[in-house]
């Protein structure tokens, strides 16, 4: 079957049509659809809904927004990362789900307990659950009250956006905010709970790890879209195609390529794995696929609240009150606070990273890295994501990607992440030494140790004595007489 046909098929259209939330594509609550996969926002082509026939007719790889009219969208993703060779993925789809299933199990364990059943996507090289959350429910307004957002980066969701010109009101940008915190919390109990059963490292988003087993491999939870403004992030649709596997084996020799065939994102619906991994592999399968079952995103707002209010009451939610306590340096202020830190007392690894960020301070690892380093000195973790906001706000080569992006909420976002990690006691350091950074390929120098194991003594003396976050911001940026 040509991809025209599989488009063409009604099946197809009406679950993608269901999964937008409407009747028809221009009764739908998502705001926008687009493209999937883009490398970059110029090629992001945000649509409204109405035109998802003219898409498909043009055999687009189809995401929908989530920003919704109705609902509050939450999505959850963990997928297979290889960072030696991306197509693996896809080469040996079998070990690769075999790998995630103790993630997957424990996400389904911990929502199940809430009583939530989401809906259940299989793509190229993972799992996708989504549900919802109505705009007029309590939980919507709980969500909303825990959200934390800088004031200007609510005088940008008040801009027009497209592809309708429309702000977004500052409730539902409040509670995107606060659905991140909340799903943060959730990775963490899952990321907990999973390590000790997986074969591979469990990271929070993209974090790269020495090698394992067929080289540097790691199963993420990829919760990065809520580092990210609601109306620039988009979730793939069901039956769409996917076309990431052709993408990554790019790199790769022709073989590589010819091994990968085309691929298609289709629901569970409680078939086994072996068969749901034929039918996404085949188009008339997945055709069939589409008569009968549902790709409608269920709504569990009663249950939702339950979960958000365990985050209420949680050290996570007590981590995330004290890393709001603090604000970043204007940037009027930048030339005397963040511009003054003297980078020489680092491990020259995280030296390199802020001496030239574009593209190591986008990486996980390197922020990472750099949030590490400078706890270990006595930082508040807030003024920390400051110093990476003030690289990213700077001239580095970025081009359109913080035009379309914010600064702000991506250095908050990871710093927070990785901080937070450490001081709620999940993180113990086991990869923060020179030997786990050159297996990351953080560290290219070879010669020997650069100090960074005192970093590492230092951070957990301090975690353990109470002493994080220790110095005022106005000694923060003289030398350490010890670190």
């Amino acid at each position: 079957m040509k991809l025209a046909d599989y488009y063409a098929n009604h099946d197809i259209r009406r679950r993608m049509v269901e999964y937008l939330g409407g009747e028809t594509p221009g009764e739908a609550g998502a705001v926008f659809i687009g493209r999937c996969g883009t490398p970059d926002c110029e090629s992001f082509s945000i649509r409204p809904p109405e035109q998802l026939y003219a898409c498909l007719d043009e055999g687009m790889e189809v995401g929908r927004s989530l920003w919704d009219r109705r609902s509050m969208i939450l999505h959850l993703d963990i997928e297979y990362v290889n960072f030696d060779f991306p197509a693996e993925a896809f080469l040996d789809p079998d070990r690769m789900f075999a790998l995630q299933r103790p993630v997957e199990q424990t996400i389904r364990d911990i929502l199940g307990a809430y009583g939530i059943a989401p809906l259940h996507l299989i793509s190229g090289r993972g799992h996708h659950f989504v549900w919802s959350v109505d705009r007029g429910s309590e939980t919507f307004a709980l969500l909303a009250n825990l959200g934390r957002i800088p004031r200007h980066v609510l005088a940008r969701y008040r801009q027009p956006h497209p592809p309708f010109q429309e702000p977004v009101d500052e409730p539902t940008a409040l509670a995107f905010s606060g659905l991140g915190l909340m799903m943060e919390y959730l990775a963490y109990r899952i990321k907990e709970r999973a390590a000790a059963a997986s074969r591979l490292p469990v990271e929070l988003t993209a974090v790269e790890a020495g090698p394992v087993e067929r080289g540097r491999e790691i199963i993420s939870i990829d919760i990065s879209e809520y580092g990210d403004p609601l109306y620039t992030r988009i979730i793939r649709v069901p039956f769409s195609v996917y076309r990431k596997a052709r993408q990554e084996s790019v790199a790769g020799e022709r073989w590589v390529a010819e091994r990968i065939s085309e691929l298609y994102v289709v629901p569970l619906a409680g078939r086994d794995m072996t068969s749901i991994l034929t039918t996404m592999r085949d188009p008339a399968r997945s055709a069939d696929l589409a008569a009968g079952v549902s790709a409608k995103i269920p709504d569990f707002s009663d249950q939702t609240r339950r979960l958000a209010g365990d985050y209420a009451q949680s050290d996570v939610r007590t981590f995330h009150e004290f890393f709001y306590s603090q604000e970043h340096q204007p940037p009027q202020a930048w030339p005397y606070t963040y511009d003054k830190t003297p980078l020489a007392m680092l491990p020259a690894c995280a030296r390199q990273i802020l001496e030239h960020p574009n593209d190591l301070l986008l990486k996980p690892s390197g922020i990472q890295l750099v949030t590490r380093c400078f706890l270990a000195l006595g930082w508040h973790p807030r003024h920390i994501a400051g110093l990476i906001r003030s690289r990213y706000e700077r001239d580095f080569g970025w081009a359109w990607r913080w035009y379309f992006y914010d600064a702000t909420l991506r250095a908050d976002f990871y710093t927070r992440i990785f901080s937070g990690l450490f001081m709620t006691g999940r993180d113990d350091l086991i990869d923060f030494n020179c030997v786990s950074m050159r297996e990351k390929g953080v560290c290219r120098d070879t010669a020997g140790a650069c100090g960074i194991d005192d970093f590492r003594d230092s951070l957990l003396e301090r975690r353990a004595n109470g002493r994080l976050a220790g110095r005022p911001f106005n000694r923060l940026l003289l030398p350490a007489e010890h670190i």
